[in-house]
């Protein structure tokens, strides 16, 4: 077979493919060197590989990449979104079922919200549904503790700095009040750390209920706290083929 009727691809890409790292961290795999390739331990990220080349990380084969797929999963209050917590706080990964493949989560939530949670088996769509340039609209229900004031939202809408860290413009309405607090709708196209709360909290309003019901094309529709579903092949088609 000719060379040029082979797909060879950059050694990082493929271990993010596969899910075994970030390709940043994959490059520093490489670096480290805990890869090797056709028996032969290499250091350099972009060096090319096919599919029929032989992969091992840290000595262990590495399998053929999955198809890329994502899952929905409605994360309840109290869990991490990490795979391990110092502190020895349950993590959203202790409660995925355990036939589960090897996943990562795309963006997080805090430890207090809760709401639709992406997890996906491909490192690469994980980083190019977090940047900022993918411009997907991450979309809250927020309920606060404070009196509302119209004129407040404008510094939202307009962009706020916090403790120097500048805060793109929101979209967000008030909803009702229901007491002391105040129900709001919001979307933002980054996911910095807790972010709302943050904004909201230069504003004189305390958030206590956080709930992420949309994440760009996709919903938290009708999940119970702590089910999965996986997006259906149809969807992702769609989905991957503006990322392409």
């Amino acid at each position: 077979m000719d060379n040029k009727e082979i797909e060879f691809s950059r050694l990082a890409k493929v271990l993010a493919r596969a899910g075994v790292a970030s390709r940043r961290n994959s490059e520093k795999l490489i670096f480290d060197g805990s890869i090797s390739v056709n028996d032969v331990t290499v250091y350099d990220p972009s060096t090319k590989v096919s599919p029929a080349d032989l992969i091992r990380v840290n000595g262990r084969r590495l399998n053929s990449p999955d198809s890329i797929r994502i899952w929905r999963f409605h994360k309840p209050v109290g869990f991490i979104t990490s795979e391990f917590d110092r502190q020895n706080r349950p993590t959203v990964f202790d409660i995925l079922p355990k036939t589960l493949p090897r996943v990562i989560s795309i963006g997080r939530l805090d430890l207090m919200s809760e709401g639709l949670l992406l997890f996906t088996n491909d490192g690469q769509i994980k980083r190019k549904f977090e940047l900022p340039s993918s411009e997907l609209v991450r979309n809250y229900r927020v309920r606060a503790k404070g009196h509302h004031q119209e004129k407040y939202l404008e510094y939202l809408r307009e962009g706020i700095t916090v403790a120097g860290e500048s805060f793109r413009p929101m979209d967000i309405s008030h909803d009702k009040k229901l007491g002391a607090n105040n129900w709001y709708t919001v979307a933002l196209k980054e996911g910095k750390n807790r972010e709302i709360r943050r904004a909201f909290k230069a504003i004189d309003l305390e958030v206590n209920r956080l709930i992420r019901v949309g994440f760009g094309p996709f919903t938290l529709g009708e999940l119970e706290r702590g089910e999965l579903k996986e997006v259906s092949k149809a969807q992702l088609s769609r989905v991957l083929a503006r990322f392409s």
